[in-house]
């Protein structure tokens, strides 16, 4: 009986020891993803400074990598279903890994953001594939594992990321100053590489007949990019004709991309969903808290270097006390919390955010420049807190009222909208600050406060019109 029941045992084994690999190359890929969209938070003074890029530059480091991931977030996951997991998951891995070395490599503004982009859009290919794989490959407890672990491991990255970050430049490797922040990826991502060519199940049962907007992909893509560049080269340049017809460009494209989403048989996201008024208002809450958090967090990582003196190191441990409210909060919510309160935990979220910036900007008045980073820490922790609750409750709330076949399109739509938000916000919440900066770096600091407060007041009247709670099973989505 031994020798019989013993080589089933042994598949089973190998079996379990392949889905542990697949759970560690997913968690690789999204670490990626999460350290990427964050070392440019703390790096971006000290890259702009040594390529002579200027504000325009620090400008345009984060919103470069969130822009292309927003806009192709939706497209990488039906390209999966049509093309493959496992070829979308390599093509994503090696264009991600060659564009950071581009990155790295980079003697000019221009071919760094022109790098930044293309990080953003391999990655947009890469991250969507790892779910949709584990869910084809893992068994339902390997699953529910393999969700347990997501929180903690992307949580660390995100504090990793901006830390690891401050360190690799004061440390100055072999002189390299930033450019280790990039060219560490092409070890990682060739590890992963290899690991996904070896162990990845090969695609039987992709659908060449699933069909991929490009035209809704297309007038987003120019839509964004227009807002975009029209909001940094008129803050930074002055308000010429060219960024006023770059926004009105933008505009117009995402009018004709709104239609394009009503009237296109297959649009990148379901009509039904937009004429949801629990979704929809969940999405403009998302839009304003996830542009201002984003923003608010950049800006505080430049006020610490540039308003403070702090070195690369010191401000980047000075922003962990804001990453580790962020990511207890996050635990706390998607731990139960979110379940039991629903949108009145969004409601709460932006309270605490309310009272934290009225802490720091408190601070600012009180002290200036002269604060200190001990004395920012607890505020910063309560604003970690309030924004943890917004960012891991909105996504879930929002898909309270949407039906079960609505689910997969709502859930990349809130994925996309968090990155293009992020872009945006980043932009203009950098933009009032730098504008602001002319009567000095306080009150640049003063002024990005009261407006993410003006605009986090504005939002909580919306969350009425949220969800009352989050659908009875979350992680069925």
């Amino acid at each position: 009986m031994t020798a019989l029941t013993e080589p089933s045992t042994v598949v089973a084994h190998r079996s379990s020891r392949r889905m542990w690999a697949i759970l560690g190359l997913v968690l690789l890929a999204d670490a990626l993803d999460v350290i990427d969209a964050t070392v440019t938070n703390i790096a971006a003074p000290t890259i702009a400074g040594e390529l002579n890029g200027g504000v325009s530059l620090i400008k345009w480091l984060g919103p470069a990598y969130m822009l292309a991931m927003g806009v192709l977030l939706l497209v990488g996951g039906r390209l999966g279903d049509k093309f493959g997991q496992r070829r979308l998951f390599l093509i994503g891995m090696g264009g991600f890994t060659l564009a950071s070395a581009v990155a790295g490599f980079s003697p000019a503004p221009a071919l760094l953001i022109a790098a930044r982009v293309a990080q953003g859009a391999f990655g947009a290919l890469l991250i969507p594939q790892g779910m949709a794989i584990m869910t084809k490959a893992f068994s339902r407890d390997m699953l529910a594992k393999a969700f347990g672990l997501f929180g903690p491991v992307l949580g660390l990255s995100s504090v990793g990321g901006p830390v690891l970050a401050g360190f690799i430049i004061s440390a100055d490797l072999f002189g390299l100053s930033w450019r280790p922040i990039f060219l560490a990826n092409i070890i990682l991502g060739t590890i992963g590489l290899v690991m996904a060519a070896k162990i990845l199940p090969r695609d039987d049962d992709s659908d060449r007949s699933t069909v991929v907007d490009g035209w809704g992909s297309g007038l987003l893509a120019v839509a964004m990019i227009g807002l975009l560049y029209g909001l940094i080269e008129g803050s930074t340049n002055g308000w010429s004709a060219v960024p006023v017809v770059s926004i009105t460009v933008g505009v117009l494209f995402f009018a004709a991309f709104a239609y394009r989403q009503r009237t296109a048989t297959h649009p990148l996201i379901k009509p039904s969903l937009l004429k949801n008024r629990g979704f929809t208002s969940a999405m403009l809450v998302g839009l304003a808290v996830f542009a201002a958090g984003t923003g608010l967090i950049f800006v505080l990582s430049l006020f610490l270097q540039e308003g403070l003196h702090a070195s690369p190191r010191d401000a980047s441990l000075g922003l962990v006390p804001l990453t580790l409210g962020l990511i207890a909060a996050g635990f706390a919510a998607m731990g139960g919390l979110v379940a039991k309160l629903g949108r009145t935990l969004v409601f709460i979220g932006l309270t605490v955010v309310l009272a934290g910036c009225g802490w720091v900007l408190a601070l600012v008045d009180h002290s200036g420049t002269n604060v200190s980073l001990w004395a920012l820490a607890p505020a910063l922790f309560v604003i970690g807190i309030g924004t943890g609750l917004c960012f891991a409750t909105i996504p879930t709330v929002a898909l309270g009222d949407a039906k079960p076949d609505e689910a997969g399109s709502a859930s990349g739509s809130l994925s996309s909208i968090q990155q293009l938000a992020s872009a945006i916000g980043s932009a203009a919440v950098t933009s009032i600050f730098f504008q602001a900066a002319t009567s000095g770096l306080a009150h640049a600091m003063q002024v990005t406060l009261i407006v993410v407060l003006a605009v986090t007041a504005l939002s909580l009247p919306i969350v009425a019109l949220m969800p009352r709670s989050a659908p009875q099973e979350p992680g069925g989505h």
